[in-house]
This record gives structure tokens, sequence and C-alpha cells, in this order.
């Protein structure tokens, strides 16, 4: 039996770890926290943190494992690239991952390769940045380089806020380094990629419309995916060579990535993000609407198995998924759902609140759905205004009375 170590094991990471139990593999989790609850699925569970590549390639070499992974999580990823190139087994080299897990490095590769890219560059001050800060046209964004889930993230047209946002970046940086980069204006919808690359090459792409909220507290974190996207066939293919550039460039030969990309008015790419990774949410509605399983390839590609039977799907439906937010502070009393809404589209309604503490803050993960649509006009019509089908309730006046 191969034994597969799997850095995590949060609730995005449990499908990863069930997939692998039924494909018939030895399931080794790792990370520091206990009580997530992957572990309680695994065949063995080790308290080692998924960012300390020694301890885990230790534990890996103890181990004897025959593949590793870390599903739909950014920051196991420079781990498992260094213990496989450690350990000659199967994964991105470690340079290149190194260049995508740290948005200062990406953007400077990008620019020395002719992509796309805004004016941009790294910082750990702000003194360098202030320094630097008219060489940048307004608006500007300030980013943690290593942070995900778009955490740390602010739009600013004035320098007086450069300081308040380059502390807020700093606070969601492990490197304790952030960028400042010019805003793009984007044209049409932002879109997400989960792709998959065997020996070298693009053979899966699905590409989905990313949704966002102005009125939360993260404006800048997609909420929802609606499947497939509603962009051109000529912008689809931009889109595929654009990535299949950065495969071969970076010598990613076998496995999945996920990538974020926005267009401007004249229709040109821009690469705003990779993760060597699924992306989780966008990975379960393509296995709904193409019926292809990129968990189980992301599984084989790590234990060095054949993954040539991949190929594009024949997408005829019409999907998306939403995570359920909360706007303010307060005592959370539930969700109430129009009933045409949850007879017709909703498939899967998952409340993820710890019900131990019904407290919530603003950006806390209240729930996530599944959901499906008769039409793309349908579907982007309600995904564009869920706010009329759904709605949190938050009371905060009673927390206030709580907390007295």
């Amino acid at each position: 039996m191969k034994k597969l170590l799997m850095l995590g094991g949060a609730p995005s990471q449990v499908p990863a770890i069930k997939k692998a139990k039924e494909m018939g593999i030895f399931v080794i989790t790792c990370d520091y926290l206990e009580k997530n609850p992957g572990h309680q699925f695994a065949n063995e569970y080790y308290n080692v943190s998924t960012i300390d590549k020694e301890a885990v390639l230790a534990l890996a070499k103890s181990l004897q494992i025959d593949g590793i992974m870390c599903y739909a999580a950014d920051s196991g990823a420079p781990t498992v690239a260094y213990v496989a190139e450690q350990l000659g087994l199967p994964a991105f080299p470690y340079k290149s991952v190194e260049i995508l897990s740290s948005k200062d490095l990406f953007r400077s590769f990008l620019k020395e390769n002719n992509f796309n890219v805004p004016h941009a560059k790294g910082y750990s001050t702000l003194e360098e940045a202030t320094a630097d800060f008219h060489h940048f046209k307004m608006p500007v964004m300030i980013k943690p380089i290593d942070a995900s889930g778009s955490r740390g993230i602010s739009k600013i047209d004035s320098p007086e806020l450069l300081k308040e946002k380059v502390e807020y970046a700093l606070h969601f940086s492990r490197a304790k380094r952030f960028i400042i980069e010019e805003y793009i204006e984007k044209s049409g919808f932002q879109v997400g990629v989960d792709c998959f690359s065997v020996n070298g090459s693009l053979v899966f792409s699905g590409i989905a419309n990313n949704h966002f909220e102005s009125r939360l507290s993260n404006p800048f974190f997609p909420v929802g995916e609606s499947y497939p996207s509603n962009i051109s066939k000529g912008m689809q293919n931009k889109v595929h060579h654009e990535i299949q550039r950065l495969i071969e460039l970076l010598d990613l030969k076998t496995g999945p990535c996920n990538v974020e990309i926005q267009f401007d008015d004249k229709e040109n790419v821009y690469i705003l993000d990779i993760g060597v990774r699924n992306s989780g949410d966008l990975t379960q509605i393509i296995k709904y609407a193409d019926d292809i399983d990129l968990i189980e390839f992301t599984i084989k590609a790590a234990l060095g198995e054949d993954c040539t039977s991949l190929m594009m799907g024949q997408t005829e439906e019409y999907w998306s998924n939403y995570s359920v937010i909360s706007e303010k502070s307060g005592l959370f009393r539930g969700i109430t759902i129009a009933d045409e809404f949850l007879k017709h589209n909703i498939i899967e309604l998952e409340v993820q609140l710890n019900q131990e503490s019904k407290l919530v803050e603003p950006g806390d993960l209240l729930g996530k759905m599944i959901l499906k649509f008769d039409s793309m006009k349908d579907m982007l019509n309600k995904m564009e205004n869920i706010e009329n089908s759904l709605n949190v309730i938050v009371e905060e006046s009673i927390v206030s009375d709580v907390l007295k």
C-alpha cells in the first residue's frame, strides 16, 4: 500500500483525504492543529507544522512515504516542493514554487518574460515604500507577498493611506514583506482557472467567473465562482496560451495549478496570481459539471502515477459555488433563503460556523453552497444579485449585551 503524506487537515482538505482513502492509499496528515477535522479520516496524524520544511522532511524520511501533497492551500506548497526534491519524489521544482509563492518574485518573473504585468515592486519597510511611492500611478494595490485568500489586500488612491495599509499587509505576511502594484481597471469578470498539466502540457483548464461583494469587509475575496465562464472562445484561447507559457518557463511537468486572471479594456490578459494546487471550491463544481475528478489526478501526480487519460471536459451545465460571509459583528441567528432559490438552485448547503460559539465578526465564513442553474443568463443574474435570494441574520444588539 502506497503512503501519501498530506499537509493539512482543514475542512477544505477533507475531500482529498477521503478520496485518497477511497483509492486504497495509506494517508498520513500533519499540521499543528490537532482538532482539524481531516485528521479523523487519515490513517495517521502527526503534529508538525506544514510550513516547517525541515520538520516535514524529517517526518517524511521516517515514514518512507511514496508521495507528498497539499490540497487547496498555498501555505504548504513550498514545503511539498522542498521535501519532494530532497527525497526524489514527484512534484514541481522547488525554485519555481518559490517564485510562485512570493508576489514580488512572481511580478519580476512576469516582467522578465514579457507577460502583461502592472508596475510593481516589493518592500520590507514603510520607509522604502515611501521613498519610492512617487514612481507609482494612482490607484495602487498593497498586498502581503505571501498571504492567500486575499487577506491583507488594500486599494488606495491617496498617499495618506499608505502607512495604515502597509501595516495591514505586513500583519498577514509570514515573510514580513509587501508589494505595491498599480491597479488594473478590469473589463468583464475576473476569472479563476483550475488547471492541470501532464508532462509539461496544459491538458485541462476549467475557467470560471469570479464574483465579489463590495459590501463585505474584504471586497477582494471572491465569494463565488460561476462555471463555465462567459468569456469568448478567443479569450479562452489567450488564457490557455499564457498559462501554457508559464508551465513551460517554470518547468511544471505534471500536476495542478489554480490561476487568477484579469482582463483590461483591450482584452489583454493579466495573470494576478497562481498557486500550485487545486482551487478546492472550483474543483468541486468541475466534478459536477464535467464529471472530471481533478482530486484523483492530483493524488496520482503526487504518487508518480499515469495521468495521461485526463483531457478537456465538455461543459453543458451551469454550476456555481458561493461562500456565505458575515458582514458585521454580532450573534449569528441563521440564514433565510428564498423558497424558489432553495428549491431550484441549491444542491448542497453546509453551515460551517462553529456551533460552540455563534458570535461572529465581519469576514467570518458562515457556510458554503453548491448551486445549479438552467442557463448562463440565469446563473449570472442570480450570482450577481444573490442578496435577493438569501439573507444572513446577525443581531448586533444581543452581542453588545453579551460582551458587557
